[in-house]
């Protein structure tokens, strides 16, 4: 298993693109506390090859642990980073995979196969975090 981190701080922006067709399109989008979104730089395919899964593992903005595999297939919301990290590995199975960890926030930004549970909790943090940024119209 390899574990590869990346610092987008220096990058210049670039479109998203949800379904890479090779690791060299793989991209993720970073978001940062102040809501800016900053993509990750291409897997170097010289790196990591296509027949090992890339998964970058990270924080949402809400603090929740994030498993995404790099072309979008799959991914998830965690609460501990362990049961991010257990969801790559079996995800995987029987290959190993590839572990990124980006050292900046991101949103997952497909379908959660991970916790159902986690994944209600961020929506309700969320709009609580929405409802109380609101001026009150008093």
């Amino acid at each position: 298993m390899a574990a590869i981190t990346f610092n987008a701080a220096d990058r210049s922006r670039q479109p998203l693109l949800t379904q890479a067709d090779s690791f060299a399109q793989a991209r993720v989008t970073a978001v940062s506390a102040t809501q800016s979104t900053a993509p990750f730089q291409p897997l170097d395919p010289d790196i990591v090859s296509e027949s090992i899964p890339a998964f970058f593992i990270g924080r949402n903005k809400v603090g929740f642990w994030v498993a995404r595999e790099s072309r979008g297939r799959i991914g998830g919301l965690f609460l501990f980073k362990s049961s991010a990290v257990d969801f790559a590995k079996a995800t995987s199975e029987p290959s190993h995979c590839a572990l990124i960890f980006p050292s900046e926030t991101f949103e997952l930004d497909i379908d959660n196969h991970g916790n159902p549970v986690i994944a209600q909790l961020a929506r309700w943090t969320d709009a609580v975090r929405r409802r109380f940024a609101q001026p009150s119209a008093r």
